[in-house]
């Protein structure tokens, strides 16, 4: 079946409008570190509301929002956006990049059962597929491209970031996180900054971008974020989550009609996937407004 197919007319529109462009590291134009005012406020609002203002200043919740309607001009707004949290399965969207910076290399070559783990280790987060991936890219490669001037989804100078250094599976680390000791470690802030420039489409070449997208659309697993999203229509969302014992995580690149945003929360919490369900069409709600959706 051609993959183009598949895709939505967004992610086609990124594919076809970037043929002509070779592989991107994503240093320039950045994700800004610095909150909107007005956004953040809004955010802070919102998460009191939810009765979570506690939770957060304990540490216990981090949420980044990023509306990138306009993407040369993204309005970000965090809370304990620089924080390590233990993020269970949303760090394979690691694995997922590195797949597609050796692909793009040629230092692997997409095959059948690549692609049937690439697919798997996201949708309906397979730890088996996201071990074997893990291991045809390369543990320490993996480490490499995370913490490279190219991409820098892990600086520890900036407290820390997107991290993998431990299989999905019994094994034990093979690597922790030199900031807070994380086998499958995150900030929201690197996670939101990935989806970002895979937004813009600088993160990989082309092709590889077009294959991340089609990977992490259309989730498998209908909680946390898809589900409190589910009242609305027209909603393109890439996503990946991740939950293990009282850490409940969740990401999501959303396209509407005439927005687009970045939503990520960490949570270490019994309570997290419903927090993080019921946070979801509130945030929507402070990009989206009402009179904007018509």
């Amino acid at each position: 079946m051609n993959r183009a197919l598949r895709f939505s007319a967004w992610a086609g529109w990124i594919a076809a409008t970037l043929l002509s462009a070779g592989p991107a590291v994503c240093v320039a134009g950045d994700l800004p570190m610095r909150n909107d005012f007005d956004l953040q406020s809004a955010l802070e609002e919102t998460v009191g509301e939810l009765g979570l203002a506690g939770d957060a200043a304990a540490g216990h919740l981090a949420v980044a929002l990023v509306d990138v309607t306009e993407p040369e001009r993204p309005r970000v707004a965090m809370i304990n956006g620089h924080e390590m949290f233990y993020a269970a399965s949303l760090p394979k969207i690691a694995i997922l990049l590195g797949a597609a910076v050796q692909l793009d290399a040629g230092q692997l070559v997409m095959d059948p059962s690549l692609e049937h783990d690439l697919h798997d280790m996201i949708r309906v987060s397979c730890n088996a597929c996201a071990t074997r991936v893990l291991d045809r890219v390369g543990r320490e490669d993996l480490l490499a491209i995370l913490q490279s001037p190219e991409y820098g989804f892990y600086d520890r100078q900036a407290g820390g970031g997107l991290w993998v250094g431990k299989p999905y599976g019994p094994e034990s680390a093979y690597r922790r996180d030199p900031v807070d000791n994380q086998s499958h470690g995150a900030t929201v802030y690197q996670a939101a900054r990935f989806y970002y420039h895979l937004y813009l489409g600088d993160l990989v070449s082309p092709e590889q971008s077009a294959m991340m997208l089609d990977t992490l659309a259309r989730p498998g697993l209908e909680h946390k974020f898809v589900r409190g999203l589910s009242e609305f229509d027209d909603l393109e969302i890439y996503r990946k989550s991740g939950s293990w014992q009282h850490y409940h995580a969740d990401s999501a690149l959303v396209v509407a009609p005439h927005h687009a945003y970045i939503m990520v929360a960490l949570t270490e919490s019994g309570d997290g996937a419903e927090w993080l369900e019921d946070m979801a069409p509130r945030l929507h709600r402070l990009v989206v407004r009402p009179a904007d959706a018509h």
